[in-house]
């Protein structure tokens, strides 16, 4: 190799080295460490869906407010530009008729005022025809046209006198959805809570089972590395040894399969969060000693706290705002109303408008008995809500307790396994027990390791439960730090 190619290769050596290293200080740098309170508050704060609740609550406040001024005067400014052409055929007939007799009496009455004696009545006998003849020089008919453009300004006012109580029951209406806004907004919070919990301490069960399995895998590999070196030493029989080399590979396998589902939970986490830099969780499971409120408590305020039974009698209250919509369709609408022409003209006109649907084709009466039903219905369905979170706070409250009965039990058989685990190991080094036993206890040490995280994140998950159904997830991080609390480690 000549000196040209050696440069080459080093060069390309170091440069892949550096990018190497670099790459491991970045992945090193950006790794994070998150805590339950931290997740918590990212996705209440930053979330895809907080971010819409929090434009759609906007929107319903604004809406409510813009309906505020409904029931005031309404003023507009018109503006009438138009050009319009008319033709029309008039008839002169009669005025031609009524012209040649007015003249001719008003001649008549002239001469007869002159007192010319005989030679009044050949005068007018001869006056009389050339009038018929003037008169006669104008058409029996005329064609008329007119045409003109116009632009006429006006300022209009009406204002609803009476609307049957549509007018305040719309303000209603869009008050209660306003607020009802605000409860989507709070249970969808809750939600967004109860989805982090469950992804959150998931993920610190997969790596508490990876721990556990991983514990377990290094336990085994110690065992079989003592059982070849028994079996040179001709202690212990060829199958005794492939016993531990059986439980070893069973062992890296479930190891493997830890290792996988806590991968694919941290990037679940890391997706939530809209991330990819959490590594590692600062948060373990935990198990409380104690339950802060009683059954009877739970039961009794949870209709307060609940976002879900106080939107549904929100919507009762709306079902109950549609029926006086209804009712409003068949009462009578006055409207005071006013016209002013702000031409040259200066034309105004004022009244007041009354009407009364007589018929439409619509039958206003079952739509009011349609609106009750609807209501009544919505009343009923609250009842059966309530019915299924009690069952829910209930049956959570029920596995609260068991998780807990069942921690105190798992702790003194870890204590067990553990002292178990050192008999049998010892006695089967002084030829006094099998590999089986030794196995046994092995399995069964990290069975409970295992069962013990398990048995947490059921706590966990029926705390959760049992504090959405009652309307108080918000207080879940207070249960975390509180005292008298195990911690799964």
């Amino acid at each position: 190799m000549n000196l040209s190619n050696q440069r080459f290769l080093i060069i390309s050596f170091l440069s892949k080295t550096l990018i190497s290293t670099a790459l491991i200080y970045s992945t090193l740098a950006s790794a994070q460490s998150i805590s339950y309170g931290q997740a918590e508050q990212s996705i209440s704060t930053d979330s895809y869906s907080t971010q819409a609740n929090q434009a759609l609550q906007q929107a319903s406040k604004l809406q409510a407010e813009a309906l505020k001024g409904l029931g005031l005067p309404r003023v507009d400014l018109n503006v009438r530009a138009y050009a319009f052409h008319n033709e029309v055929d008039l008839p002169l007939g009669a005025l031609k008729n009524n012209l040649e007799q007015s003249l001719s009496n008003g001649v008549n009455n002239k001469i007869d005022e002159l007192n010319l004696g005989g030679f009044a009545d050949p005068l007018k006998e001869g006056l009389k025809q050339p009038i018929h003849d003037g008169v006669g020089l104008i058409p029996d008919s005329a064609n008329v046209i007119l045409e003109d453009q116009i632009v006429r300004p006006t300022v209009s006012i009406l204002m609803p006198l009476y609307t049957g109580g549509l007018t305040s029951t719309s303000k209603e209406v869009a008050n209660i959805q306003a607020k009802r806004s605000q409860l989507t907004s709070k249970q969808q919070q809750d939600v967004q809570r109860f989805e982090m919990i469950q992804v959150y301490f998931n993920t610190q069960l997969q790596q508490q089972l990876l721990q556990s399995n991983r514990s377990h895998f290094n336990a085994m590999q110690i065992h079989y590395r003592n059982a070849i070196k028994l079996e040179q030493q001709g202690f212990i029989s060829k199958g005794q040894r492939m016993q531990f080399e059986v439980a070893q590979n069973n062992a890296e396998r479930a190891y493997q399969n830890t290792e996988g589902n806590f991968k694919a939970s941290l990037f679940q986490l890391n997706n939530l969060l809209q991330t990819s830099q959490i590594t590692d969780l600062s948060t373990p499971l935990f198990i409380n000693s104690t339950q802060n409120q009683t059954l009877n408590s739970l039961l009794k305020t949870y209709q307060e706290q609940s976002a879900l039974i106080r939107k549904m009698q929100m919507d009762t209250q709306l079902a109950n705002a549609n029926v006086k919509v209804q009712s409003a369709a068949k009462k009578p609408n006055l409207f005071a109303f006013g016209e002013y022409s702000l031409d040259e003209k200066q034309n105004w006109i004022v009244g007041v408008v009354a009407r009364y649907n007589l018929f439409s084709g619509v039958d206003k009466n079952k739509n009011i008995q349609a609106a009750e039903l609807q209501r009544y219905a919505s009343e009923l369905l609250t009842e059966r809500t309530k019915q299924e979170i009690e069952n829910i706070i209930y049956k959570s409250y029920s596995e609260i307790s068991t998780a807990q009965r069942s921690h105190q039990l798992l702790q003194q058989n870890m204590k067990a396994a553990q002292e178990n685990l050192r008999i049998q190991t010892l006695s089967f080094k002084e030829d006094m027990g099998t590999a089986t036993q030794v196995i046994d206890a092995q399995n069964a040490l990290a069975f409970l390791e295992s069962e013990q995280a398990l048995n947490a994140y059921k706590y966990i998950m029926s705390l959760a439960t049992l504090l959405q159904s009652h309307g108080s997830i918000d207080q879940f991080q207070g249960y975390v730090n509180q005292a008298q609390t195990d911690y799964i480690r």
